[in-house]
């Protein structure tokens, strides 16, 4: 049984060992033949490649554990788009920790699943714990702190701040929607979604899969929900349709900008008219990690639950998404019973019941990945990254701004940098980026604003340095043709960079 050895167990870890030499192998000479943040040649090209490199996908006799290793491990790393490359840096993908990465490979050889205590017994109480700890972090103030010592009164882990482990924005966007959905027909109303323009397009979906109107759009000025257009919303909605109460969905970090909704006044606004605020905080969630840059989220506690993603800016393999409610009872409308995985009988002897954890049945413990980078980083070490991370991105925006090559869009509020060529059109910024892609030089996003067409850069990657930047707009500025001229020294008067007195290393 040398192929088909398993990976639990006490035999396990040896039978894995020589597997994992090989995977690592593979790995870094896939990343040395890429040679770059992406494989050169496009679709055809790299599909080509990949399909001549792996042959037939069920042979009739299999070549081994080790070889299939090589061959498949190896293709898909010279073919990745690797953002642990400094020039990849379109979308909001991130280089995962090695710590997050090898606490995965405990979970992939336990293989766990949370829908009952007994498939899970340890890895639902780490996910417990986490999920409580991480919703204390977004409701500092609300309720309770859990206590070991008095489990039956107040402070129980009963009581307080709770999330919910998701696959990531858009699960935990559906659910915090389908929670509003059930409270409002509770109290004998209808929910009816408002969102800005700039919500993530996953808003608009959740609300078609849970059967409700679609969203009533309120506009976003230079990319933030407008307060007094949806103060003017949900009185024209109170007025129109007295059944309907408001589900309003803010947000904090888009994905075209990175643009924070002035969160304070939306929750005004939204208490004012009685309504559930909903704040999609995936991509600006971990800033809280930061008491230097918190500030920025300030109004989120006001939320009546909130979308938290720890694969974008907290160096996570996917999938490491959260959503958090300010009281655990929110959570009850999940209920549900299966009775072969929690029977009342069983829940009654005191068995945790798991099921009303998630929409899901079989589900990974994604969490232990989170829990471990936690547990070796602190909040300390959680904030340096964030706070790493954010001052390259204001590093770029400033090499940006003082380059006569290159228009700013504004300055980025978490780590987008959004920017186009000087005088040029929608067809140049779509080409250049097109071109670099093929190239496999760099991954540049695209994000459509205000009626044109821009170059994005996601920066999350906390390793990359200044040359790496220059490089970047170097690459950029010789695809598009333009040469240089205008490009001044030092950071930009006010800003962050300039503040903070420093920068990336060089």
């Amino acid at each position: 049984m040398r192929d088909g050895a398993l990976a639990g167990g006490a035999a396990g870890p040896a039978a894995l060992r020589p597997l994992l030499g090989a995977v690592l192998g593979a790995l870094s000479r896939g990343a040395v033949e890429r040679g770059g943040p992406l494989p050169e040649g496009g679709p055809e090209a790299v599909a080509a490649r990949l399909r001549a490199a792996v042959g037939a996908v069920l042979p009739e006799q299999g070549a081994g554990a080790r070889e299939a290793l090589e061959v498949l491990v190896g293709a898909v790393a010279r073919g990745a788009a690797d953002p642990a490359e400094p020039l990849c840096a379109a979308h909001l993908h991130c280089p995962p920790l090695a710590v997050a990465a090898a606490a995965d490979l405990a979970v992939s050889a336990l293989n766990p699943s949370l829908d009952s205590w007994d498939q899970a017994p340890a890895a639902s109480e780490v996910e417990a714990l986490v999920c409580r700890e991480l919703a204390r972090l977004v409701f500092p103030g609300a309720g309770p702190r859990p206590s070991a010592d008095a489990p039956g009164e107040a402070g129980s882990p009963q009581a307080g701040p709770d999330a919910l482990v998701t696959t990531g924005g858009t699960e935990a966007n559906q659910l915090g929607l389908l929670l509003a959905r059930e409270r409002q027909a509770a109290a004998g109303g209808r929910a009816r979604v408002v969102c800005g323009a700039n919500a993530h397009h996953s808003v608009h979906r959740s609300a078609w899969l849970l059967g409700l109107e679609p969203p009533q759009v309120v506009p976003a000025p230079r990319g933030v929900l407008d307060p007094a257009a949806l103060e003017a919303a949900l009185g024209g909605l109170a007025r129109a349709d007295a059944g309907a109460r408001a589900l309003v969905v803010a947000t904090a970090g888009t994905t075209d900008t990175g643009a924070v909704d002035p969160l304070p006044r939306v929750a005004e606004v939204v208490r004012r008219h009685g309504a559930w605020l909903h704040v999609d905080a995936a991509y600006g969630g971990p800033l809280l990690f930061s008491a230097a840059l918190r500030e920025l989220l300030a109004g989120l506690e006001e939320a009546d639950s909130v979308t938290f993603d720890l694969h974008k800016l907290g160096w996570q393999p996917v999938a490491a998404g959260f959503l958090a409610v300010p009281e655990r009872a929110a959570l009850q409308v999940l209920d549900h019973r299966a009775d072969y995985l929690n029977a009342d009988d069983d829940t009654e002897a005191g068995l945790p019941d798991l099921l009303g954890r998630s929409l899901r049945t079989t589900r990974r413990p994604d969490v232990l990945k989170v829990a471990v980078t936690l547990r070796a980083l602190g909040r300390a070490g959680m904030a340096r990254l964030v706070e790493r991370t954010c001052a390259a991105a204001w590093e770029l925006a400033d090499r940006v701004a003082r380059d006569g090559r290159f228009e700013l869009y504004a300055r980025p509020t978490v780590s987008t940098v959004v920017f186009r060529p000087a005088g040029g059109d929608d067809a140049l910024v779509a080409r250049v980026r097109r071109q670099l892609l093929e190239r496999g030089q760099v991954v540049l996003g695209r994000a459509a604003v205000e009626g044109r067409l821009w170059w994005k850069v996601t920066v999350l990657n906390p390793a990359v340095r200044g040359s790496d930047l220059a490089a970047l707009l170097k690459l950029v500025a010789e695809a598009a043709g333009v040469d240089s001229r205008g490009q001044g020294e030092g950071p930009v008067e006010g800003s962050p960079v300039a503040e903070a007195g420093e920068g990336v290393g060089a």
